[in-house]
C-alpha cells in the first residue's frame, strides 16, 4: 500500500521529485530479490521509471536470467535515456536471451515488448548478425505456431474432467475449425506459449520491417525488373523447401506476406462477436500496410498483391464500417499502380467522393483521412485530378472537426489551390460555418423516423431548418453547399436565403469553433494565391471581396474577423497589381458611394480608400487619366462631406476618426496629381477646425480624436501650400519610392507632414534631415 501511494505521488505531479539515495538503492534491491512478490517488483520498477533519469541507478541486465525480471529491469534502464549506452546494452541482452534456450518455466513473450522499445529508441543498437537471429525467430513465431488450443490448468476440484483438458483445435471468428496456420484472428479459450509469441511478433512486424527489412535485397536492380519478369516471378510460388534457402530477411518477408494473405482471407468471415469483428478490421488495416512495405522492399511481391487487394476493395468498399481499411489500400495503389500499369482512379474516386460525405462526423477517421491526403498531397497532384476535384468533400472534415484538424489543413490547403480552384475555395472558406450548420441539419435529418421524412408542402414556408432541408425552395441550396465535387460553373449567390436560415445555429459551439478557424485559413489562402495569381484572377478576387463582404454568415464576431482579413489582403492584392484601381474603377466607385459600407465594413472601406490614394497614379498605370482622378475625388469628397456635415435637428453620426483622416489624406493625394482640385481640398480642410470644435461633435468624439483630425487637416493644408513638394511626398518617382523613406507609408507620411509643417511655421532651431 505504501508503494502504491508513493507511485501515485511521483506519477501524478508535473514537478520533479527526488527520493533519498538510500531509498532508491532499497527499491533496486527489492526489485532484484529472487523471491520478491511480483506485485511489489512491478511497483518498484514503476517508481524507478517515474523518477528517471536517476543518477543513483546501479541496475544492470547482464546477469539476469528470469525473463519477467529482465523485462522490468530493462524498462527502467530504457527510461534513463541513452547517456550510458543503456539502450544498446538492453538490446544486446534481450537478443542473447532470445537466441539461447530458456530454462523451464521462462517465457520469451515478456521480452518482445522490450525489444520493440529498443527498436523505437535506437534501431542501430542491433548488429546485422542479431537482426538475422531475430528475423529467423520471427519466421518461426509467425508461421509455425500450434493450431491446437492450450490446456487449461486443472482446478483440482471434484468435477475436474481429464477429457476436458485435452487440446482442441483453435477456431475462426465464425466458429469454424481453423484448418490453416495460426494467426491473431485464430480464436481459442487458452493460448499456448508459441501462440502468444505469434501475436506479439505480428504486433511488432511493421516496425521490424521498416527498420531492418529493406537492407540486403537479393538483387540491387530489383526495381528495374520488367513487368514480364515480375509477373513470371509472381507466378513461381516459393515452396517451404526453397524458402529455407533464402537469407533471413527475405525469408521473413515471404512468411510475413503469407501471414498477411491469410489475415485478408480470414477477414472475409462473418464474426460471431462484435469485438472479433473490430479485431478483423484492425488486422486487415495492418495486413495491407505490411504488404505495402514488403512490396516497397521487393517489387516481385507487387503482382502477387494487386489482384487480392482489388478483390478486397470490391468486397469492402460498400461497407462504411470498413472505411479506415480503404486508406491503406489506396496507399498501396498510389505506391505501386504506376509500376504495375494499373488504372486506380476508380479506387481514389470512391475514397474521395463517398467516405467524407458519409463519415465526416467520425473524428478518428477524419484525422487519418486528412493525414493520408497530407502525406500524399504531392503524389496526388502529380498523378490524379480527383484529389483537387474533391476538395468540397475534404472541407466537410474541417467544418465538423475544426480545432483538431486546423494544423493539418494548414499543410494541405496549398496543394488544393491553383488557378482553377482558387475562386471556389475562397467562397467555400467564407461559407465554412454555414457548411458546419448544414452538416448538422443533414445528420439530424437522417436520424429522423421515416414518418417525419415525408415531403414538405412547397406552398408553405418551412418553420425550422430541419423542414427546410427537405423543402423544395431550399433543397438545391443545401445540395450545392453539401456537394462532393468542385462546381466552378455554379454561383454561391443563391445561398443568401440559406445563410439567413442557418443563422439560427450561429451560437452552436461547433459552428462557433469552425468560424474561428476561417481567418487563419483565409490569410493562408491569400499568401498562397499571391504566388501564382495573374492579373485577371487578382481583379476577380478583389471584386469578390467587396461582394462577399455583404454575404457572410450572420455572426457579428465572424463578420468582423473576416472583414479584418479581407481589408489587409486587399492591400496585398493592390500592391501586386496596382493597375486594378483603374481597371475596376466602376465597381470601386460603386462600393465607395454607399455610406452603409462605412458603418458595416469600416476596415474594408478605409483600406480601399487608402489604396486609391496610393495607387491611383500615372506612375503605377499609364491609363490613369485626370478624368478618372477627378471621378474618384468627387466620390470621396461627397462621402467626406456626408459624414462631416452638421445638420440641424439631426443626430451626429459617430464615424471612426480614422475614416475621416484617411479620406482627407486620399483627397489631398488625388489633388496633388490634379492640381486644379487643390483649392477645393484646401477649403474643405480649413473647415475641419469648425467641425471638431462644434459642441455636437465634441459630445461624440473624445479630445484625442478631435485633436488627431485637426492635426492631420493642418498638416495636409500646409503641404498643399507647396504643390511640388506635395507631389513629391504623395507621388514619388520610382527611384524615390524604393527608398526607406517611402517604404512604409504608415510611418513616413506623418513624418513628411510634420517636416513640412515645421518648415512653414518656421520652427526655431529646426534643422531638416
Amino acid at each position: 500500500d505504501g508503494l502504491q501511494r508513493l507511485h501515485l505521488v511521483v506519477a501524478a505531479t508535473k514537478y520533479p521529485r527526488r527520493l533519498d539515495g538510500k531509498f532508491v538503492e532499497l527499491l533496486q534491491t527489492v526489485l532484484c530479490l529472487p523471491k520478491c512478490p511480483e506485485q511489489v517488483q512491478v511497483l518498484c520498477a514503476a517508481i524507478l521509471r517515474e523518477m528517471s533519469p536517476c543518477s543513483e541507478l546501479i541496475l544492470s541486465c547482464e546477469e539476469v536470467q528470469d525473463t519477467k525480471l529482465l523485462s522490468l529491469i530493462s524498462s527502467v534502464l530504457l527510461a534513463q535515456g541513452d547517456k550510458k549506452a543503456e539502450v544498446s546494452a538492453v538490446g544486446q541482452r534481450i537478443v542473447k536471451v532470445l537466441e539461447g534456450r530458456l530454462p523451464e518455466g521462462q517465457s520469451s513473450r515478456h521480452l518482445l515488448p522490450v525489444l520493440s522499445n529498443v527498436i523505437s529508441l535506437s534501431p542501430v543498437s542491433l548488429t546485422e548478425e542479431q537482426i538475422n537471429v531475430v528475423s529467423k525467430k520471427m519466421v518461426d513465431w509467425l508461421r509455425y505456431a500450434s493450431v491446437q488450443q492450450g490446456v487449461a490448468q486443472p482446478s483440482g476440484g471434484f468435477f475436474s474432467n481429464p477429457r476436458a483438458r485435452q487440446p482442441v483445435p483453435v477456431t475462426e471468428v465464425d466458429g469454424a475449425i481453423a484448418t490453416d496456420f495460426f494467426t491473431v484472428l485464430s480464436l481459442g479459450q487458452h493460448y499456448t506459449e508459441d501462440q502468444w509469441l505469434n501475436m506479439q511478433a505480428f504486433s511488432m512486424l511493421r516496425k521490424w520491417l521498416l527498420c531492418y527489412g529493406g537492407e540486403g535485397l537479393s538483387t540491387p536492380n530489383s526495381d528495374d525488373r520488367s513487368e514480364m519478369d515480375g509477373s513470371v516471378m509472381s507466378m513461381v510460388s516459393t515452396t517451404s523447401t526453397s524458402s529455407h534457402l533464402l537469407p533471413p530477411k527475405e525469408r521473413l518477408r515471404e512468411k510475413a506476406f503469407e501471414y498477411c494473405q491469410r489475415l485478408i482471407e480470414q477477414s472475409n468471415r462473418r464474426a460471431l462477436k462484435k469485438a472479433d469483428g473490430e479485431l478483423q478490421k484492425a488486422c486487415l488495416i495492418e495486413a495491407v500496410t505490411i504488404q505495402d512495405i514488403i512490396c516497397k522492399q521487393d517489387s516481385s511481391y507487387v503482382y502477387r498483391t494487386l489482384s487480392s487487394l482489388k478483390i478486397l476493395h470490391g468486397r469492402i468498399s460498400g461497407d462504411v464500417t470498413y472505411a479506415r481499411a480503404l486508406l491503406p489500400i489506396a496507399q498501396f495503389f498510389l505506391n505501386h499502380s504506376e509500376m504495375a500499369a494499373v488504372d486506380s482512379d476508380a479506387i481514389y474516386k470512391h475514397l474521395f467522393t463517398e467516405i467524407p460525405a458519409q463519415l465526416f462526423h467520425n473524428p478518428s477517421l477524419a484525422f487519418e483521412f486528412i493525414q493520408f491526403c497530407k502525406d500524399n498531397s504531392q503524389l496526388f497532384t502529380d498523378t490524379s485530378s480527383i484529389f483537387r476535384q474533391s476538395f468540397p468533400n475534404l472541407f466537410k472534415f474541417l467544418a465538423w472537426n475544426s480545432p483538431p484538424l486546423i494544423s493539418e489543413f494548414v499543410d494541405l490547403l496549398p496543394f488544393l489551390l491553383d488557378a482553377g480552384t482558387a475562386i471556389e475555395i475562397f467562397h467555400l472558406l467564407l461559407d465554412l460555418p454555414c457548411l458546419t450548420a448544414a452538416l448538422d441539419i443533414q445528420l439530424r435529418s437522417t436520424s429522423l423516423p421515416g414518418s417525419e421524412k415525408a415531403a414538405c408542402d412547397p406552398t408553405v414556408k418551412p418553420a425550422t431548418c430541419l423542414e427546410a432541408f427537405r423543402h423544395p425552395l431550399y433543397k438545391s441550396m443545401f445540395q450545392y453547399l453539401l456537394r462532393i465535387e468542385a462546381a466552378p460553373e455554379d454561383s454561391p449567390e443563391s445561398l443568401i436565403p440559406l445563410r439567413q436560415l442557418l443563422g439560427s445555429l450561429a451560437s452552436s459551439p461547433r459552428v462557433v469553433q469552425c468560424a474561428e478557424t476561417v481567418p487563419v485559413l483565409l490569410e493562408l489562402f491569400f499568401s498562397v494565391v499571391a504566388e501564382f495569381a495573374d492579373k485577371p484572377l487578382i481583379n476577380q478576387l478583389v471584386l469578390l471581396m467587396l461582394q462577399r463582404s455583404d454575404q457572410l454568415y450572420e455572426t457579428p464576431a465572424f463578420k468582423d474577423d473576416v472583414h479584418r482579413v479581407l481589408s489587409s489582403q486587399l492591400l496585398t492584392l493592390c500592391k501586386l497589381h496596382p493597375a486594378l484601381i483603374v481597371e475596376l474603377s466602376k465597381e470601386l466607385l460603386e462600393f465607395l458611394g454607399s455610406i452603409s459600407n462605412i458603418r458595416n465594413k469600416e476596415a474594408l472601406f478605409t483600406h480601399l480608400v487608402w489604396a486609391i490614394g496610393e495607387y491611383m497614379s500615372v506612375s503605377y498605370d499609364k491609363r490613369c487619366t485626370v478624368e478618372q482622378i477627378n471621378r474618384f475625388f468627387e466620390a470621396l469628397e461627397a462621402m467626406l462631406f456626408e459624414i462631416t456635415q452638421l445638420r440641424p435637428l439631426a443626430s451626429i453620426p459617430n464615424y471612426p476618426p480614422r475614416v475621416i483622416t484617411v479620406l482627407m489624406t486620399t483627397l489631398t493625394k488625388l489633388a496633388s496629381r490634379s492640381q486644379d482640385l487643390i483649392p477645393r481640398v484646401s477649403l474643405f480642410l480649413s473647415k475641419m477646425r469648425m467641425f471638431v470644435q462644434n459642441p455636437a461633435v465634441t459630445s461624440v468624439y473624445c479630445e484625442e480624436d478631435c485633436e488627431e483630425i485637426l492635426i492631420r487637416a493642418t498638416e495636409l493644408m500646409n503641404l498643399l501650400k507647396m504643390p511640388s513638394v506635395a507631389q513629391f511626398v504623395f507621388t514619388p518617382s520610382v527611384d524615390v519610392a524604393s527608398t526607406q523613406f517611402q517604404r512604409d507609408v504608415n510611418d513616413t507620411l506623418p513624418f513628411a507632414l510634420r517636416i513640412v509643417s515645421r518648415l512653414l511655421e518656421g520652427g526655431a532651431g529646426f534643422v531638416p534631415g
